[in-house]
């Protein structure tokens, strides 16, 4: 199953985790892999709280620069890629009886690094 995400800015974050439930089927047992289609974009599980999600961002900012990479010079998005390799693109989640096991403040969330743009989900 897909699912398309709308970001909103070059660096954003967006709770999946309704989405990815929803796409598990209710008897399901095992795990699911949640996976994103594209390079400049990753998938984490943490918790969605504002100020946190607010700190990730600027933790991604400041641990890799928005300047000086040799990609730049082919599109300007060096930075992007860069993120998103520290994030990687999938997650895999525990499954009982359709739903997913996740604890209590876990949540799986959507970092798209070279926004505003339109993300693919794939959920298997």
């Amino acid at each position: 199953m897909r699912f398309t995400v709308s970001t909103d800015a070059r660096l954003d974050v967006v709770d999946v985790t309704d989405r990815v439930a929803a796409a598990v089927p209710d008897d399901a047992d095992g795990t699911v892999t949640v996976f994103v289609e594209h390079t400049t974009a990753g998938v984490v599980i943490n918790e969605a709280e504002p100020r946190l999600l607010g700190d990730l961002r600027a933790f991604l900012s400041d641990f890799v620069s928005d300047e000086g990479w040799e990609h730049d010079r082919l599109d300007g998005n060096a930075d992007s890629h860069l993120r998103a390799l520290l994030l990687g693109p999938s997650e895999t989640i525990p499954v009982d009886d359709g739903d997913l096991s996740l604890g209590r403040w876990q949540s799986v969330l959507l970092i798209d690094c070279d926004g505003p743009r339109e993300r693919t989900v794939r959920v298997v």
